[in-house]
């Protein structure tokens, strides 16, 4: 028999790392709750009608797709089987994906839901997506995401309130070096069309999105080998390369947008942004102005995001930015404007990790473990047990009657703060041994004392 093992780019995850996991998970939540978000579950599958064509060609190929239940060749011609192609027998075997990311089955859901929800709707999703992409470090094929979306409003004080969340979130969890990168698509298609390459735009942004990542000179290299001309690349990279402070860059794209609408929406939406995170006091320490960002995914229309956390080779660990036409793929003819933000929980946890940056809290869910030497002081502990979790203090008690050297063994493995050891000593006296296992301190404490000190 094989060994048992896990596909690629998949984990287990022990209850240490569950208690760290929740405990990011929470502090999200929370985040998102304080700005008016509420929660929302889609299924983990979708209709591939529903996931394919939101995002690019690359995107469709990442899709885990679902065979059709029982003998899904039963309809597939010998002609076809010969042919060797499998984009051409996908329709006929699988109807049915695993979902790529939060915001289409969001999109999906409120148009299937447009009478029942109030405009602006404010949703937070949380749940695993997966993605047929090759596994390295920071990168897995089943992850989770954590989003937030407003549809329903064309407000830019969602984009800052967005940016608001993300120094929100850091912060509560000590990560003080990070950047959040901010662009426009505006900007970008501004950028194309001051270039002179609007018709091949698409091609322009999937090349310069690479630019962090394989430098100036591949990317020139590359959009030369797609066809784009000497000039055309020049010019691009002469806005691409401007460096300055934010007021500075959005000046000096004016200047080269005179005449290009779409670039001054864009340059003008930006303004907006950081002139409304300084009316609401929402520091803009950690905003970088990049006009080189361009991310992916095909359905971002407005602003866009992507935050990196300094001191790790991770990747961007949250993006996102605002979609215009997405409940319009699903059929809808009312144009419902949307701007979100996704978090990354594994590469969120990888950099905390790495950092060193969670708090002892996060390694447990039990605070304490109540010893005992016998039947009897086992019994006496049961009541102390249960007061202790009607006040909130997770608690247990060692279930069988064994030596305490081993009970205090096992709340070292568990990383348990506190042992209450109780013998007859203590049984006489109502006063509990309590033991603080991380300095070794040991006090005497009554029932109502511990559970007071505790609870507290």
């Amino acid at each position: 028999m094989d060994k048992p093992s896990l596909p690629k780019g998949t984990r287990d995850f022990g209850p240490a790392q569950m208690a760290r996991r929740q405990y990011l998970m929470e502090t999200i939540r929370q985040v998102f709750r304080s700005y008016g978000f509420l929660p929302l579950e889609t299924p983990a599958m979708e209709n591939l009608s529903t996931l394919t064509g939101k995002y690019g060609e690359e995107g469709d190929q990442l899709l885990f797709k679902i065979l059709n239940s029982g003998d899904f060749l039963k309809d597939i011609t010998p002609e076809k089987l010969q042919v060797k192609d499998s984009r051409k027998i996908t329709p006929d075997i699988s109807e049915k994906g695993l979902r790529y990311d939060l915001t289409v089955p969001f999109a999906r859901y409120v148009v299937m839901n447009r009478h029942e929800i109030a405009l602006p709707f404010k949703r937070y999703q949380m749940q695993p997506v997966w993605r047929a992409d090759r596994p390295q470090k920071g990168r897995y094929r089943e992850f989770y995401q954590c989003d937030a979306d407003v549809v329903g409003t064309d407000s830019l004080i969602c984009e800052a309130e967005i940016i608001g969340m993300i120094t929100e979130v850091f912060a509560q969890l000590n990560l003080k070096e990070y950047s959040i990168k901010i662009n426009h698509r505006g900007v970008l298609s501004g950028l194309a069309e001051r270039a002179g390459v609007k018709e091949k735009e698409t091609s322009l942004f999937v090349a310069i999105d690479k630019l962090e990542k394989i430098g100036e000179e591949k990317v020139r290299e590359e959009l030369l080998a797609q066809g784009f001309a000497n000039e055309q690349v020049t010019t691009a990279f002469d806005v691409l390369t401007f460096s300055g402070r934010t007021e500075e860059k959005l000046k000096f794209l004016r200047a080269k947008f005179t005449g290009v609408p779409t670039g001054t929406k864009g340059v003008d939406d930006l303004t907006e942004v950081f002139r409304l995170l300084d009316q609401y006091g929402i520091s803009s320490q950690h905003v970088d102005f990049d006009i080189a960002l361009a991310r992916g995914l095909s359905y971002y229309t407005g602003c866009i995001f992507e935050v990196k956390i300094h001191g790790v080779a991770i990747g961007s660990v949250s993006g996102g930015g605002r979609y215009d036409n997405l409940t319009q793929a699903f059929g809808s003819k009312e144009r419902l404007s949307g701007v979100g933000i996704s978090f990354g929980i594994d590469r969120i946890y990888d950099a905390l990790d790495e950092l060193k940056l969670f708090p002892e809290s996060a390694q447990t869910s039990t605070r304490v473990l109540v010893c005992h030497f016998d039947e009897a002081t086992r019994a006496y502990g049961l009541p102390v047990v249960k007061q202790l979790r009607e006040k909130g203090v997770a608690a247990e008690i060692y279930p069988d009657i064994t030596k305490v050297k081993k009970q205090l063994e096992y709340a070292d493995r568990k990383r348990i703060a506190f042992a209450v050891v109780i013998g007859a000593d203590e049984m006489a006296s109502g006063q509990l041994t309590v033991k603080n296992l991380a300095t070794g301190e040991q006090q005497k404490k009554t029932i109502d004392e511990l559970v007071a000190s505790l609870a507290s």
